[in-house]
Parts: structure tokens; C-alpha cells; sequence
């Protein structure tokens, strides 16, 4: 067997003495905390990427990474093609688990829940806030469907694009139908510290009332083992 290589975690504490009673203020804190670490040190690369899980209709499940565009009190969200895996299964089983990791801080933030489609014009407002060529891209590409070759996609791109120039407008390029976008509707929130020789802290924020991450009163805090 090769030599394995292992490293120490020298994660922060995390104590639940010190959490607030609904778990929107540390998940907005350590995503800020995040993303000023990759400005400053540049460590932490895409610190909006999330790992996104579904199942499908025989409850085999699917992983990918997207990235986070929509934080709010609630819950993390993404926006995606419609008729993409993940939109299809989440259309017929709501169910979702996702997961922030940022590994140079040790730190990471699991979500737990169903998922629930973000309105129109919370979609259309984030579109307009795109690239024009991220715009472009949505119409090209039919998101998880079979592509017979690079080039086929690469011409579809340039037609689009003569279709739609670039004029520094955030309405240069329409919404297509079939877009959208997720919002995580939370049951449950973990936070994970790596520790030093695995005794890592895991703390659950469970639901038990009504309310978003933002509500007093309807999270119940429990420390797992490691």
C-alpha cells in the first residue's frame, strides 16, 4: 500500500454556548468570513460552490457542485436550466441535502430540506445580473442532454450571439422559458469545525415550528459526535 498522506485539522472551536438561537446569523457569517478570506488570501477559491444532492424516481442519488447565487434568511439557493438532471428530479421528489465546504478554513455548512422553486422575477433580477456571455451560454446549452461535439455547441454559442450582441444592457438577452431557480427550504443545519486528531465539533441547528433561518424559537441546537 502507498504511503497515505494526512494532515491535522487546526480548525476554530465551535461551542454552542456562543450560537444564535436561529442559525441565519453564523451561515451568514461564515460565508462572508469565506469569501473576504479568498479576496485576501486567495485560499479559498469559488467559496460560493455548493455540492447539490437529489435522487431520481428510483431514489438513486446524484451529486454536483454548483454555486450558490441566492442567500437569504430562506435558505442557500441556485438557479439552473429546468430540464437539467437536477431541476427534473427536484421537480418530482423536492427532497435536497447540500453542502458548503471550505477546506483551508476547516469549516463546512451541510443543508438539509426540500427545495422549492425561487418566483420569476427573483430569477429574471439574477439573470440581468450575469455576463452577457453566461446569458448567451443558458440559451446554447440544453443543460445535461446529450452533445454530439465541442464544435456543435461553440456554433450554437456564435449564432446566439449574432441573435443577441452585446450592448451592456442587463436585457440584451431575454430570460429563456426555461430557467429557473431553487431555494433550499432548511429542516436542518450543521455547522463542522475540524479539530486536531478527528475530534471535530458538529452542531445541528433541527427545526421544530414554523419560520425561516432567521426565526427565534423554532431551532433546537444539538452537539453530534464526530
Amino acid at each position: 500500500m502507498e504511503p497515505i498522506e494526512r494532515w491535522d485539522y487546526a480548525g476554530e472551536s465551535l461551542d454552542e454556548t456562543g450560537l444564535p438561537a436561529a442559525p441565519w446569523p453564523i451561515v451568514r457569517e461564515w460565508v462572508d468570513q469565506a469569501r473576504a478570506r479568498n479576496r485576501e488570501q486567495g485560499d479559498v477559491p469559488e467559496p460560493d460552490a455548493i455540492a447539490v444532492a437529489t435522487v431520481d424516481a428510483d431514489a438513486r442519488p446524484s451529486l454536483r457542485v454548483v454555486l450558490m447565487r441566492y442567500l437569504e434568511p430562506a435558505g442557500p439557493g441556485f438557479f439552473t436550466n429546468l430540464e437539467s438532471r437536477k431541476a427534473v428530479e427536484l421537480q418530482s421528489n423536492p427532497h435536497i441535502a447540500a453542502t458548503l465546504t471550505w477546506q483551508s478554513m476547516f469549516r463546512a455548512i451541510r443543508f438539509e430540506g426540500t427545495a422549492r422553486q425561487l418566483d420569476r422575477d427573483t430569477v429574471e433580477r439574477y439573470f440581468g445580473s450575469r455576463p452577457w456571455a453566461s446569458r448567451v451560454g443558458a440559451w446554447a446549452s440544453a443543460q445535461s442532454r446529450p452533445l454530439a461535439s465541442r464544435a456543435e455547441l461553440e456554433q450554437r454559442v456564435a449564432e446566439l450571439e449574432q441573435r443577441w450582441p452585446d450592448t451592456g444592457r442587463e436585457d440584451d438577452v431575454p430570460l429563456p422559458d426555461g430557467w429557473g431557480g431553487f431555494v433550499v427550504d432548511c429542516e436542518r443545519v450543521e455547522l463542522w469545525a475540524g479539530r486536531r486528531s478527528r475530534l471535530h465539533d458538529r452542531l445541528v441547528y433541527r427545526r421544530t415550528g414554523d419560520g425561516d433561518l432567521s426565526t427565534d424559537g423554532v431551532w433546537a441546537i444539538e452537539r453530534l459526535q464526530p
